[in-house]
């Protein structure tokens, strides 16, 4: 960045807290330092000091700052930190005299972590670690979105790109130093590799979007008739009341949603309207809004009531499928069967669990069943690689693995058919990967055409 304005902004949350960091960044960092303390600050080092401010000279507060001097620091550029007590006076006092210094303006939104990507601190993928993990109220948030921002998945597509562009060098050199002396099986041996490379983008994508689904929490939806104690069960997995629970039938005529964290996994549990017929206007909408639900849910609960098994709902029982964990409540309403001495449960060839509401029986299994769905559909640890985590990262795939497709289907033999066309392709592969991290120049096709091949000499 050339000649960048120094910023400053509140880099803690807001509000009353033991202490808030006051962060500086930009060519006049240095000169804000030494405006507002006293203290000959070192490097990397903490020094208490007495905050005041230069316009008035009145005392802001007594903290410790430290000073990252360029390119050390998170954004690379000159930085000092302000740590000061938390009270909402210190911290207008020390903000409105970084205000009041020539030079110095409020940071945008965002703006430490971009100018952290712009001076090659992180790439774009990094970045959106850092947000996440900032966002994140799970471990297994924290944990995807701390291996995100340590690099693991920016190293992933850095390497895709640099294969590709040696694969675009290579053809590039064949069709534009074609007399030269250039190694035989040049464009097959990049064909090769282009293909392989296709397999494994072809492999990351499908993922059953485990990556997105973690970062944005799952959605179980609660479906069953009238009185099956959906609401009874909600109010379980929550802890408190979050339903109204009553014997008359409907009384939840809206879907109410309650984000628990779930084994270390973030879900969206919600509960929805008896699924019947009826001629209350309100219910009809209710009863609308609970299928689009069941239809939009990761997860399905399908709860019966067991007072009434071995009948079920036809209307809830069509919904079970192998998305749908089935669970007859009240067992210790119902028949026998339902005991733990009891045949094997089923509704619509998928096992089934008894539980009570009201006793408790049954549910730490049901969590656990739960729990086992919910790791299975969102948990990425099993794998080595990076988790594809934003929409934005599939879609560049997806443009990449086209272009490559592209390519492949040229002769599996030489230069294909039309060659300008070939590298073309190939070229908008890598810009597609190059999106992904930030990374999109063209020069460092050239590098790799220069580095590999002695052309001219």
């Amino acid at each position: 960045m050339s000649n960048p304005q120094t910023i400053f902004a509140l880099a803690s949350a807001s509000g009353r807290a033991g202490v808030a960091v006051i962060r500086v960044s930009g060519p006049e960092a240095g000169r804000a330092l030494a405006k507002l303390t006293e203290a000959e600050a070192l490097p990397r080092r903490a020094v208490y000091t007495r905050l005041s401010d230069p316009a008035s000279g009145d005392a802001l507060d007594d903290g410790l700052v430290i000073w990252f001097p360029a390119p050390a620091s998170f954004t690379g550029e000159d930085v000092a930190e302000f740590h000061v007590h938390g009270g909402p006076a210190v911290i207008a006092g020390v903000l409105g005299a970084l205000s009041g210094l020539d030079g110095l303006c409020m940071a945008e939104p965002g703006e430490f972590t971009r100018r952290a990507f712009e001076n090659g601190k992180m790439d774009l993928t990094a970045a959106e670690g850092l947000a996440d993990l900032i966002e994140a109220e799970t471990a297994a948030q924290r944990r995807q979105a701390l291996r995100q921002l340590e690099g693991e998945l920016g190293r992933v597509y850095e390497t895709w790109r640099e294969r590709l562009l040696s694969a675009v060098a290579h053809n590039e050199a064949a069709i534009d130093f074609s007399d030269e002396d250039l190694p035989e099986g040049l464009v097959a041996a990049a064909r090769d590799e282009i293909a392989a490379l296709e397999q494994e983008i072809a492999g990351h994508l499908k993922d059953n979007r485990r990556g997105e689904r973690l970062r944005g929490g799952l959605l179980i939806a609660i479906i069953g008739p009238p009185n099956a104690g959906k609401s009874s069960l909600l109010n379980l997995f929550a802890r408190r009341d979050a339903a109204i629970v009553s014997e008359t039938a409907g009384t939840t005529r809206d879907v109410i949603e309650v984000h628990l964290d779930l084994g270390g996994y973030p879900v969206t549990v919600a509960d929805t309207a008896g699924l019947r017929e009826s001629g209350d206007s309100v219910e009809i909408e209710g009863v609308r809004r609970a299928r689009l639900k069941a239809e939009d849910a990761d997860l399905r609960l399908a709860v019966f009531d067991g007072a009434a098994w071995p009948e079920t709902d036809p209307s809830t029982s069509g919904l079970v499928d192998g998305n749908t964990l089935a669970i007859i409540n009240k067992s210790d309403l119902g028949a026998p069967q339902l005991g733990k001495s009891g045949p094997p449960l089923d509704i619509n060839g998928q096992p089934a669990l008894a539980v009570s509401a009201k006793t408790g029986d049954g549910i730490d299994d049901l969590l656990v069943r739960i729990s086992e769905r919910v790791g299975a559909m969102m948990d990425v640890g099993g794998s080595s690689a990076p988790a594809l985590t934003r929409a934005r990262h599939r879609e560049a795939l997806e443009q990449c693995r086209t272009a490559l497709g592209r390519y492949l289907e040229g002769p599996a033999q030489g230069l294909p058919a039309s060659p300008e066309l070939a590298a073309e392709d190939l070229r908008l592969a890598a810009r597609a990967l190059g999106r992904i991290t930030g990374r999109v120049d063209v020069d460092d096709i050239l590098d790799v055409i220069f580095r590999d091949f002695c052309i001219g000499k």
